[in-house]
């Protein structure tokens, strides 16, 4: 625990000011709870055994006053522990999830997203309860503990001992419980990611789901990881609880100790009936804190194990290093230069060279496994060479920023991805301010104006989630349109025409032509129509470039690209 408080403290002591109130109003809590036991004395002495009769008048007044500052207190320390509470774990949420985002491709594509939605959900919320609750809690009850125990020695020292000779027995079983409490939170933790993968899966997979009958299918895939789930939470509850019953068992063997006492202490005259009911209230309200810091303990082990699951995230570092150098002109130049990126065992690009200029169409074909996708996820940074380099206007693509790279590169997969926006925010992605000319000149090369048209709201229409009020085809379109609006100087198409039909395809790469005459542009495809017309054509085998040249001229010296081209043909 101490090392997460320590992780912690940074944010902790940004409201001091905050924790002060916390502190007055738990001030005030503890005092009503001490004036709680110390009115019992005059309750008894004074109002029921010597019947003072103003005392009919002073004791109500006196309870009024202090449950009045009991709830003030609560409402004062409540109210500010869930603000420091709920704002640090804003804070949190967005410094976990901006680390996840920023973490290289390699982080994203190995870690299911359910996995890593229970991180900044279910964990950050278990979070909330140790960096808000926790402490002001724990202090609260201690100090309530400590100014209940020396009230009692106060009021009789040798009943005081007693009372309380029980109490160090709880803390060694609390501490074996809290041990066991920590390895079931984490096991839970980890449950509950299993839980929201499979959800996430069946959500984003509806359509799969429906096309196969699976229903049920999927349902058995969820019932199991949900009473894997159930079961470990129970393990935890049938721990945890145990605390309870444990502390009732000692409170109330302490309680009969203090009664068997005391009233030899009342019948000897050495106290008074007032003195004793005192006595008894203030032990009895020892043993209510104590209880609390028990729970308290126990939900701290989850936090803990909460804070070290986020903590794994927050502490990877990322493989993908930023460099310092902003580009800042447009890209004219790329070169591959003996470049070899290795997966596991095997090469995904195994000492490729190649020089592109502005101006110039390549494509790669080759069979799944090629090194295609690689090769333009190589530009992106989605990952770095084991060896070589990849070179950008003639420097290392290592010495720029991601963020300034990117920007002068244009990216459209066969996946196509649409956000719940408006179709002009969803072209302008990732612009504040939308210009809406160029998003109308975007959709008209990319061959939406027609579709677009159509729809009630035109650009303004908003997007259900992955598009699916659009066809596979229109969804297309908005991507090459995303592309075209953002004016790059690297065009990068991963089957980017994959859903098209020719004649929309041969329109789009007529306006595309067009466009992109002082661009890079790199295609990937599987359609003979696509390449055909390229500068270049780089076929592509075992993370190698085994030929290259124009279509005409690989049809005549290279068997390979002779097999690809009629596979693209039927």
């Amino acid at each position: 625990m101490r090392k997460v408080l320590k992780r912690f403290w940074p944010y902790i002591k940004e409201y001091k000011l905050y924790y002060m109130l916390v502190l007055f109003g738990i001030i005030l809590t503890v005092s009503a709870t001490l004036a709680t036991a110390h009115i019992m004395k005059p309750l008894m002495d004074d109002l029921f055994i010597s019947q003072k009769e103003e005392m009919l008048y002073y004791i109500p007044i006196g309870l009024v006053a202090i449950y009045f500052t009991k709830a003030i207190g609560r409402y004062i320390q409540s109210v500010f522990m869930n603000h420091i509470g709920q704002h640090i774990m804003a804070r949190l949420r967005e410094i976990l999830l901006h680390k996840i985002i920023t973490l290289d491709m390699s982080f994203l594509y190995k870690n299911r997203s359910g996995e890593l939605i229970s991180r900044v959900i279910n964990d950050i919320g278990k979070i909330e309860y140790f960096v808000s609750n926790m402490l002001p809690e724990l202090f609260r009850e201690s100090i309530t503990v400590v100014a209940l125990i020396g009230y009692v020695i106060y009021l009789n020292a040798t009943l005081a001992f007693y009372a309380l000779i029980l109490v160090p027995l709880i803390i060694y079983p609390i501490m074996m419980i809290a041990k066991k409490l920590k390895k079931y939170a984490h096991r839970s933790q980890s449950k509950s990611a299993d839980v929201v993968t499979r959800l996430t899966e069946v959500f984003n997979n509806g359509e799969i789901i429906k096309a196969n009958a699976t229903e049920d299918f999927e349902m058995s895939r969820f019932s199991v990881e949900n009473w894997k789930f159930f079961k470990i939470n129970m393990k935890s509850v049938y721990v945890g609880e145990i605390v309870s019953p444990l502390m009732e068992i000692i409170g109330a063997a302490g309680l009969a100790m203090v009664i068997f006492v005391g009233g030899h202490e009342v019948y000897s005259d050495n106290m008074s009936v007032g003195e004793f009911t005192a006595f008894l209230t203030a032990v009895g309200l020892v043993f209510q804190p104590i209880r609390r810091i028990s729970s308290i303990y126990r939900r701290i082990q989850e936090a803990v194990a909460a804070s070290e699951r986020v903590f794994e995230v927050l502490d990877r570092e990322n493989l993908i290093k930023d460099g310092e150098k902003v580009l800042k002109e447009d890209i004219t130049r790329i070169a591959f230069k003996n470049v070899k990126l290795k997966y596991d065992d095997s090469y995904a690009l195994d000492d490729v060279s190649i020089s592109i200029k502005q101006g110039e169409n390549i494509a790669l074909v080759g069979d799944s496994g090629g090194g295609k996708s690689t090769f333009i996820n190589m530009l992106l940074r989605f990952y770095d060479p084991d060896s070589g380099e990849v070179r950008v206007n003639d420097r290392n693509i290592k010495e720029f920023t991601q963020a300034s790279l990117k920007h002068h590169i244009s990216l459209v997969t066969q996946r196509i991805y649409i956000f719940q926006d408006t179709l002009a925010a969803n072209v302008a992605y990732g612009q504040k301010n939308i210009d809406e000319q160029r998003v109308h000149e975007a959709l008209r090369l990319a061959d939406a104006s027609e579709f677009v048209a159509s729809l009630d709201k035109g650009i303004e229409t908003m997007m259900e989630e992955f598009g699916v009020n659009l066809s596979g085809g229109q969804r297309q379109r908005v991507a090459i349109a995303r592309a075209i609006y953002k004016h790059s100087s690297l065009l990068l198409f991963d089957e980017a025409t994959s859903a098209l039909d020719n004649e929309s395809e041969k329109r789009i790469q007529a306006a595309l032509s067009e466009y992109s005459k002082d661009k890079i542009t790199i295609t990937i495809a599987h359609r003979l129509s696509t390449i055909e017309d390229a500068d270049k054509i780089l076929v592509m085998q075992r993370g190698q470039i085994v030929a290259s040249g124009t279509h005409k001229e690989l049809l005549e010296s290279s068997e390979v690209y002779q097999r690809l081209a009629g596979a693209f043909e039927k």
